[in-house]
């Protein structure tokens, strides 16, 4: 069975058992993605207020109690240790190893952060005629560390990162208008156009996933990215901090029309 027709459980059991090690991009496609960010509890408290003043590249839609590695809200039964199906492992800023699992990192004292992906917004992309092109052409979806900092909270500071999709020209405005459905999936676009306004210098060179092919109708779109968690903890060099690899997510049992019944929840509404 194809990924995109698997249900999240199905999927998640592949990934739990070493079968799946790919990026998620197209798969389960009614259901939302999570990126995955892990502190110490010591810094959660920091880590939260950081999203919360940055919502477009962290859109929160869970934290788990210190110690938890069950997403109560977004997957009851899945394991934020084996669900994803690649991990980074980041210690004081250097990106220490990749992994397919945290079971021997994970204690007690660990907090996990569950933000909306902007693969959950692709499906509405594609039901409406706009094409995907690193689902076409079978890589990860291209990320560029930008020359914009967030807004930073205590020791958490840094670029902010976006995805790029190109997007034929006639068809822009209504990618904005179908991914700014999804506030909690990173949203409308953050830019437009020319990549060097963002200070991207090339976009052949992507600083995370891979270079997908440009037309010469297409014009470069560029949304908030979950990796900027990443290239923060590379300037802040907390002493640990868990992420996915870029592009491999958590797939959820939330269809993407319930995140704004999670948002709601999240407010205590």
């Amino acid at each position: 069975m194809k990924p995109a027709q698997l249900s999240p459980t199905e999927l998640r059991e592949k990934i739990r058992a070493g079968a799946w090690r790919r990026p998620t991009a197209g798969c389960c496609r009614d259901f939302a993605q999570a990126n995955l960010v892990v502190v110490p509890r010591a810094l959660a408290h920091e880590f939260l207020l950081f999203c919360q003043r940055n919502p477009e590249p962290c859109p929160l839609l869970e934290v788990t109690d210190a110690g938890d590695p069950e997403p109560k809200i977004l997957a009851p039964g899945a394991d934020l240790r084996t669900d994803l199906p690649k991990y980074r492992v980041y210690k004081s800023g250097a990106l220490e190893r990749e992994v397919p699992d945290i079971l021997s990192i994970w204690d007690d004292d660990l907090v996990g952060f569950l933000l909306g992906c902007s693969f959950t917004f692709e499906w509405a992309l594609q039901e409406a005629a706009v094409p995907i092109r690193h689902i076409e052409e079978g890589v990860n979806v291209p990320m560029y560390v930008t020359g914009r900092d967030c807004r930073p909270v205590g020791r958490f500071a840094g670029p902010l990162v976006v995805s790029m999709r190109p997007i034929p020209s006639d068809l822009v405005s209504r990618a904005v208008e179908v991914t700014a459905r999804f506030p909690l999936a990173h949203g409308e676009p953050v830019h437009i156009g020319d990549p060097a306004a963002l200070g991207i210098p090339d976009l052949s060179q992507p600083d995370f996933g891979d270079a997908v092919s440009i037309r010469p109708d297409d014009t470069p779109v560029f949304w908030a990215c979950g990796v900027t968690p990443q290239a923060v903890a590379m300037r802040a060099k907390p002493e640990l901090m868990i992420t996915h690899a870029p592009g491999h997510m958590l797939i959820t049992d939330r269809r993407h029309e319930e995140l704004s019944d999670i948002s709601d929840r999240l407010r205590g509404r």
